[in-house]
């Protein structure tokens, strides 16, 4: 583990800051990665391509990051430092509001009901990938498969549960096709 460390540290922050365009997230996501790969040191002995294991530990993981912020910036509002009064506060409540919120549960509560007629295989990537946020790597070793298989099981999954949507009018609206 040492001698990984050694020979690819550099490596992965000089591709870590190349991601994030910025020092401070560059070294936190790189201790990231470091932890990663020792908790799945086990797993060194069997790669054949430690750089490129390292690379792919490096990108899902910075894509997890992203696409937790993503999701967190989208419920949260930025707020100007100094400022006492939650940013929510100012914004007059109207019965729109209401009505949008009980739409997205709507949605929301629609979406749950197509996800549990998935086959179980599907239903379990699924959740262990979108609802508990969990690697692909994490979800190989969960469920006992490879990463490919997590990785098909994924899309076939996605594709199956939009085709379920679009066949219910109810839910048709909603999707949004490519």
């Amino acid at each position: 583990m040492e001698n990984v460390y050694a020979e690819y540290n550099r490596y992965i922050y000089h591709l870590c800051l190349k991601l994030t365009r910025n020092k401070a997230e560059a070294e936190d996501l790189m201790q990231e990665v470091w932890l990663k790969v020792v908790r799945y040191e086990s797993s060194i002995k069997d790669v054949d391509h430690v750089k490129a294991w390292l690379t792919t530990i490096c990108m899902n993981t910075f894509r997890d990051r992203y696409r937790k912020n993503v999701r967190r910036s989208k419920h949260m509002v930025q707020q100007p430092e100094g400022l006492d009064v939650s940013l929510l506060d100012l914004i007059p409540s109207d019965s729109a509001g209401t009505a949008e919120l009980l739409e997205q549960q709507d949605v929301s509560d629609m979406i749950r009901g197509k996800i549990s007629e998935l086959d179980s295989i599907y239903r379990t990537t699924i959740l262990y990938f979108y609802v508990h946020q969990l690697s692909l790597i994490e979800i190989a070793e969960t469920m006992k498969v490879s990463i490919g298989t997590v990785k098909s099981r994924l899309f076939r999954g996605k594709q199956r549960l939009k085709d379920m949507l679009m066949e219910d009018a109810r839910t048709r609206e909603y999707v949004v096709t490519a």
